[in-house]
């Protein structure tokens, strides 16, 4: 997804794959990276430019990137956290493939990834890549409450755009995790999933093979999820409704 210039009817994308885990209680990260290997590996678009995930530790961000392949990479470096998020991406016309455009971004306090597709962007935004600058400006609208300035922000910009194909968030800090999906068409591709089991819940762009129990997310919700012991201030809505799959 690129952020053009005022004006510019310039196409951008990246047709990634996104995934957030968190729990109450630590789990270990490398099951959960060995099957997103895996959903990036089969998926229709390649998704091979390079990867990277964030956790925490005692705490504090941790971060790692790699201009590998997600499932070239090993997993059995991570040990356990109780919040992951995990990038995959796909380059717009296979450009910019450098360690630096790889997600999560991250600023210290919130972690972002993003998949989507704009069209004929009119926002002006600092950033290596589109998403960054999407980061950076839902940023903007942030005055303690991130779940109202993700709805503001991604709201914004839609309307500045010739065509949202789709645009979906996952951005969280150590208090909150906030998922936005959106797409216009293709839900086959674009549609993300939650599943809640044992104490662990996990949003992914596609549901994990083999596991029962994923609801899709609605089409253009907001969903802020509050994580133990959080002091951070809950949004407008804590979450919206998702739609349960059928089988």
């Amino acid at each position: 997804m690129l952020l053009p210039e005022p004006h510019s009817d310039a196409p951008g994308v990246l047709m990634c794959r996104l995934l957030c885990v968190h729990s109450d209680r630590p789990f270990g990260i490398e099951p959960h990276l060995g099957t997103f290997a895996a959903i990036a590996r089969d998926s229709r678009e390649y998704q091979g430019h390079g990867w990277g995930c964030a956790w925490l530790e005692d705490g504090r961000w941790r971060l790692y990137h790699d201009i590998r392949p997600v499932w070239e990479d090993r997993h059995d470096r991570f040990g356990e956290t109780t919040l992951l998020l995990a990038h995959a991406r796909s380059a717009f016309r296979d450009e910019g493939i450098r360690v630096e455009n790889n997600m999560p971004f991250a600023d210290g306090r919130h972690v972002f990834v993003f998949n989507g597709e704009l069209r004929g962007v009119r926002i002006r935004e600092r950033g290596r890549i589109g998403a960054e600058k999407v980061f950076n400006y839902v940023k903007r609208f942030d005055r303690g409450d991130m779940h109202e300035a993700l709805e503001r922000g991604l709201a914004v910009i839609g309307k500045r755009s010739r065509y949202v194909r789709a645009m979906n968030v996952i951005l969280a800090s150590a208090g909150r995790v906030h998922v936005a999906c959106r797409f216009a068409e293709d839900p086959g591709y674009f549609q993300m999933w939650e599943r809640e089991a044992g104490g662990t819940r996990i949003v992914c762009s596609d549901p994990y093979p083999g596991a029962a129990g994923w609801s899709r997310i609605g089409n253009g919700a907001v969903l802020t999820r509050a994580l133990a012991g959080s002091r951070e201030p809950c949004g407008r809505r804590e979450r919206t409704a998702s739609v349960r799959q059928s089988g």
